[in-house]
């Protein structure tokens, strides 16, 4: 296993060296041991602070996995299961037809509430009653359960009320209270960060101009589409580095994404695996396939477990593959065959390009 620390390194060395990545960090854990504890480059170029092993990044959808394993977590301890009714703990919710939309459908992004108010800006995103009362009174974009697509922003804000209502806490109180802090993550897996720790955190930078398209292209775009005056990606509040550096972002709930270190998130999957948060037989079910079939927002073939996609990338794409890639090229994920759970965070965000995670996977997989 020396040697496979070894190639991790010359691997994302190599990355910072030749300029496709400022600072990169990669862990892998399997059966409660950390294989690897791996990191290159610079958290922040403008003062040249290095990239340690508990430099946290801000990891944009990757995070979408560790709601979903606060979710299970609780759903194991029986604050709620995966049938329950989603307005049964939050009525407000059962508006224009999604009564009976439960959490299952939440997991699956089949509760049929993929957008957000068109317009939205960063600071909506961070006033977590005014995001729940917008997505409580939205109207479904199809009848819950019967077709999925991607919920960019809205996933996080229904499984934390849901949370939020079931426990009389916020979920990121109860990540560090459930999860993080019984496995001694609570200083390096997050969603709202305290100010406190802010000066830890890595810098994002975006690896280039942003693409510009004209309008009448986007709108033949489903992720952008707009449906009763909601969009799925608010235009206003994309996740670029000027949204990720933000501090009313950073330290506000918005746990569609987090803020992690690739050693925590890590060490998350391999509880997981190691039945230190779910029981075997909800570990079967949550990382099994759910739903498969076109995306109705994406507009493109998906399989979902319960709150994790089910292969990552082109590289991994193993059905027994489970986790989370972020927008900006980050990754976490586990491996059921092998027992292998890794994370991937940088501080260059690539705009969907997930070549530092592929590269990483070759290496491991």
């Amino acid at each position: 296993m020396a040697d496979l620390q070894k190639d991790v390194q010359a691997a994302i060395d190599e990355l910072v060296e030749s300029g496709a990545e400022r600072g990169v960090q990669v862990a892998v854990y399997r059966r409660g041991e950390l294989l690897v504890d791996a990191v290159a480059g610079v958290a922040d170029p403008a003062t040249g602070r290095p990239f340690t092993s508990d430099t946290p990044v801000y990891s944009t959808s990757t995070g979408k996995g560790v709601t979903a394993t606060v979710v299970h977590t609780l759903a194991e301890r029986g604050a709620f299961d995966y049938e329950t009714v989603i307005a049964d703990v939050w009525p407000e919710f059962a508006a224009h037809g999604k009564d009976k939309a439960t959490v299952r459908h939440a997991l699956t992004h089949a509760t049929g509430v993929p957008g957000v108010p068109v317009g939205t800006t960063p600071e909506d995103l961070c006033d977590w009653d005014k995001m729940c009362a917008a997505i409580a009174d939205a109207t479904p974009w199809w009848e819950p359960g019967t077709r999925f697509g991607y919920h960019p922003q809205t996933y996080g804000y229904i499984l934390g009320e849901v949370v939020r209502r079931a426990t009389g806490r916020r979920i990121s109180q109860v990540l560090r209270d459930e999860v993080a802090g019984p496995l001694g993550l609570a200083d390096e897996l997050f969603f709202g960060v305290p100010e406190s720790e802010l000066g830890r955190l890595a810098r994002i930078e975006d690896a280039g101009p942003p693409m510009e398209l004209p309008a009448e292209m986007l709108a033949q775009i489903p992720f952008f589409k707009v449906v009763d005056g909601y969009t799925a990606a608010p235009m206003a509040a994309l996740p670029d580095a000027a949204f990720s550096n933000r501090t009313d972002v950073l330290t506000s709930d918005i746990p569609a994404g987090a803020t992690m270190t690739a050693r925590a998130v890590a060490r998350m999957y391999d509880a997981l695996l190691g039945g230190e948060l779910v029981s075997p037989e909800r570990l079967r079910e949550l990382s099994s396939s759910a739903v498969t079939g076109l995306d109705e927002v994406t507009g493109g073939p998906s399989t979902w477990g319960l709150g994790y996609s089910i292969g990552l990338t082109q590289t991994l794409s193993s059905p027994s593959v489970f986790g989370m890639a972020g927008s900006g090229g980050t990754a976490a994920f586990a491996d059921t065959a092998t027992g292998i759970c890794v994370g991937v965070t940088k501080n260059r965000a690539s705009a969907g390009d997930f070549t530092t995670v592929e590269r990483i996977g070759q290496i491991l997989l």
